[in-house]
């Protein structure tokens, strides 16, 4: 009987911190509190501060990245969520071209104003080999100040 509490504990715990750890959304989905954002919940407009994800062979794997309202100052916004729709994952940097030039197709509407004179640039998540395995096609393109500097309010529209 005691095995079995330890486990319920423990999962409960688990919860307890999930829900503690979870961003904020307010009914409109917007997010108006700090949080961890999984990121197959990244969502157009979420901001988010970039994650500590280094990798020691040059990959890296994002599972969350620390949300934020953009009312404050943060790192990127989502511009532009979608799911590629190739046969097969791209060999070698071929993965990273097609969701780079995926999201510079998206760039300009989101931010009015053409990419090669804006102030912004393109930040990426893109599956890996290894998630693409597990179905993953999801793309998230995200905007982010060139001289890495924090943003505030958000990007949409405003022709940085």
């Amino acid at each position: 009987m005691k095995s079995w509490a330890i486990y319920i504990v423990a999962a409960l715990g688990f919860v307890i911190y999930g829900a503690v750890t979870d961003v904020d959304r307010d009914s409109s989905g917007a997010i108006v509190g700090e949080g961890s954002v999984d990121a197959f919940q990244v969502r157009i407009g979420d901001c988010f501060n970039d994650a500590n994800v280094g990798g020691d062979d040059g990959e890296y794997e994002v599972s969350d990245v620390p949300g934020v309202p953009c009312s404050d100052p943060h790192d990127n916004e989502a511009f532009a969520v979608f799911d590629l729709t190739v046969a097969s994952y791209p060999e070698g940097d071929a993965m990273g071209e097609l969701a780079f030039g995926s999201c510079l197709e998206r760039f300009e509407s989101f931010v009015g104003r053409d990419y090669e004179t804006s102030t912004l640039d393109i930040n990426i998540m893109y599956p890996s080999l290894e998630s693409w395995q597990q179905d993953d096609r999801e793309v998230v393109c995200a905007v982010f100040d060139v001289d890495a500097n924090q943003l505030m309010g958000s990007a949409a529209g405003r022709g940085l």
